[in-house]
């Protein structure tokens, strides 16, 4: 028995690629997700969001000032200086515009007449103004997390205003206040206010705003969320296929074919640009057979978004050839191909955003996810499919693929020499 778990043993420390995936993806794949579910204070990640102050009241400011202070929100009145300029401040136009661009997956507009009556404890009050929480439901978090901290932050920054309030229906439904209450009430809540400007205390509890949301993306949408799995998904797969299809040079040269089809006309070069071609050709059929069986199946909302489909199917197949090629022809074997390629494609799934949406994750985490391909492909897809966004405000996307594609087969092509001298 000692005989047999010794060659074992030894079998297991020759094959690499089943030594790696056996003791260093585990640990991997263990860090990543602690990473993202266990190494921050809070369980969500900071919320970005727009403020359009159409009001500018004393309460209108003092709410903002609320929101600017909370730690779990990034907050911002204007879009960022172009070329150096200061841009003017959102309005509720320019914010719903910026959260159908993508800019911020909520938007708040505190309109004219808020500060009149910020705070009621009667929610059917006809008096009340409304302010506007626009969301982009893609991120379906973050409208309810900044709903909540809307109401929190309105029951702190405005205590004074809350006592005032509460000091009216007290007259109005106890019975009425005498002269000295009311003065009493007066003084107290002159007192508070002071307090407020001279300490910046605002620690207090009650009372409530009106708040209407209103989805200004993705509100016709049939069930667009399958667009994301099927790109997410479909991208992870595509990497696999890649690699494994690219793998194919291996065994030529394992076989001695390579070394005949590169003693004729054709040079490396022209090969692996016919592999590359070819694997184009096959990833981006598998996402065309993805994509379909979404339409047919889940509804997903397909030929509306043909043109943007195949733009970004075609770039992310190419791209995804291109890393599959590097992969071949960095490791020796197909053993090797197989275990660094798991290693690495699970690992850039996993930041990219094909196991878990990026806007979940840490802001130094969703910056990871920018050096990988789905990543890319994911929001390139979330354009077409949710935004409806047209070809050319892809470009980002576009071009950041393509360029990906330029430089793994670059490299790849340097790598291959090896073959040319063999």
């Amino acid at each position: 028995m000692i005989s047999i778990v010794r060659t074992a043993m030894v079998s297991l420390r020759r094959d690499r690629g089943a030594l790696v995936l056996s003791f260093v993806l585990p640990i991997v794949f263990f860090s990543i997700f602690a990473t993202i579910f266990g190494g921050r204070k809070n369980t969500t990640p900071k919320v970005h969001i727009l403020v359009a102050d159409e009001d500018q009241s004393e309460a209108s400011k003092r709410l903002l000032q609320g929101l600017t202070s909370e730690a779990s929100l990034v907050v911002d009145t204007r879009p960022a200086a172009v070329k150096g300029v200061e841009q003017p401040d959102y309005t509720a136009a320019s914010a719903e515009k910026a959260v159908k661009d993508g800019t911020a997956p909520v938007a708040i507009v505190i309109p004219a007449g808020f500060g009149e009556n910020p705070i009621s404890f009667q929610p059917s009050e006809g008096s009340r103004t409304s302010i506007q929480l626009l969301e982009d439901t893609s991120d379906a978090v973050a409208p309810q997390m900044v709903m909540g901290l809307l109401q929190k932050v309105a029951m702190t920054s405005m205590p004074d205003v809350m006592a005032e309030t509460g000091a009216k229906y007290i007259d109005q439904f106890g019975g009425g206040l005498t002269k000295e209450q009311k003065d009493n009430f007066d003084a107290s809540i002159r007192a508070l206010r002071s307090r407020e400007q001279r300490d910046g205390s605002n620690n207090s509890s009650g009372g409530i705003i009106a708040v209407t949301a209103r989805r200004v993306v993705g509100e016709n949408k049939i069930n667009p969320i399958i667009s994301f799995y099927a790109a997410a998904i479909g991208v992870m797969f595509l990497l696999f296929t890649a690699s494994g299809a690219a793998g194919a040079i291996l065994d030529e040269a394992e076989s001695g074919t390579l070394d005949r089809v590169l003693s004729s006309r054709v040079t490396m070069t022209k090969l692996l640009l016919g592999k590359l071609t070819y694997n184009s050709l096959l990833a981006f059929t598998q996402l065309v057979v993805m994509f379909l069986w979404g339409w047919a199946v889940f509804k997903l909302e397909l030929w509306s978004h043909i043109p943007g489909f195949l733009v970004m199917g075609i770039c992310t197949a190419v791209s995804v050839a291109a890393f599959g090629m590097l992969l071949a022809s960095i490791c020796r074997t197909r053993a090797q191909l197989g275990a660094l390629s798991t290693l690495i494609i699970l690992v850039m799934s996993s930041i990219g955003g094909s196991m878990f949406p990026r806007f979940l994750m840490p802001e130094g985490m969703q910056k990871a996810g920018l050096f990988t391909i789905n990543a890319w492909a994911i929001d390139g897809f979330t354009k077409v499919f949710w935004r409806d966004e047209a070809i050319w405000q892809l470009w980002p996307q576009l071009l950041v693929l393509l360029g990906m594609a330029v430089v793994f087969f670059t490299v790849a092509r340097r790598i291959a020499r090896r073959w040319d001298f063999a």
